[in-house]
């Protein structure tokens, strides 16, 4: 081989290797920038995601939101925002308030023990009752049952005072109250299953509506407001008050017995 050829054939490929290692790097160069973007677009992902988890943290849920609503009261009821449910007859000259929890498992037990005596009491016109529903239970562990079935009484109430009364009775029943740590109450189509078995609510559309689209949700927190801020120095569930005063010091009244002789002393005071 000739020293020009040989001369020609390093210098092709010292070209050769020169192309070569512009070309790696350029790719490298390429692959730097891909990196770089994709860092930028990942770290704006994260913040955006961020930012949105905040946005969305301070949002408030449903229940927190309908506190600033205007109430939608149901039919016979009175007072500020209709939280004033009384029922019975107009001579009756006491009234016996009950506050109760729609969750509370010793509302549960006292509905289902005392609820027909109370129910024969109200319609011989020993005295009205009055209704004040709680939902502190909710609270406790972040549910929804409470106020969602309070809100579903409202939409029962708004039928008549009877349908409320029933229904009430079968959301307590054995049969269909569910275990304080069961929140069965937050199911809508639950509510209305129960409601089925009320004679007046059963079918009924108008009732079913109402309770699907929370119609009278900010009347259950309303309601449950009278619970919060009442100045009888009730603090659980079920209390019982006639006249302004706590009815047995507090102490639940869970038979028939117990329930007759402090309402009827109450009664005679």
């Amino acid at each position: 081989m000739s020293k020009r050829n040989s001369a020609a054939a390093k210098t092709a490929a010292r070209e050769r290797l020169r192309v070569e290692r512009e070309k790696q790097a350029k790719r490298a160069k390429v692959k730097r920038q891909v990196i770089v973007a994709c860092s930028v677009v990942g770290v704006l992902a994260a913040a955006g995601g961020i930012g949105y988890a905040v946005v969305q943290g301070n949002k408030p849920g449903h229940w927190e939101a309908v506190k600033d609503e205007k109430v939608v009261a149901p039919a016979n009821t009175t007072g500020t925002d209709g939280t004033t449910v009384v029922i019975g007859k107009s001579s009756a000259k006491k009234t016996l308030k009950i506050y109760e929890d729609p969750r509370c498992p010793v509302c549960a037990q006292f509905e289902q023990t005392v609820g027909s005596t109370l129910k024969k009491d109200i319609d011989d016109g020993k005295f009205k009752f009055q209704y004040v529903g709680a939902t502190f239970i909710d609270n406790k562990d972040n549910g929804e049952g409470s106020k969602n079935a309070l809100s579903a009484l409202g939409a029962a109430l708004n039928v008549s005072d009877e349908a409320f009364m029933e229904y009430k009775t079968a959301l307590y029943s054995a049969k269909w109250h569910p275990d304080e740590t069961t929140d069965k109450f937050k199911d809508d189509a639950y509510l209305i299953k129960v409601a089925d078995t009320v004679s007046a609510l059963k079918g009924n559309t108008k009732f079913q509506d109402a309770v699907k689209n929370g119609t009278y949700d900010a009347w259950a927190m309303a309601m449950s407001k009278t619970f919060d801020d009442n100045k009888e120095g009730v603090n659980g569930t079920p209390g019982f008050v006639m006249d302004g005063k706590q009815l047995n010091g507090g102490t639940p009244l869970l038979t028939v017995v117990d329930f007759d002789k402090v309402v009827g002393e109450a009664l005679k005071g």
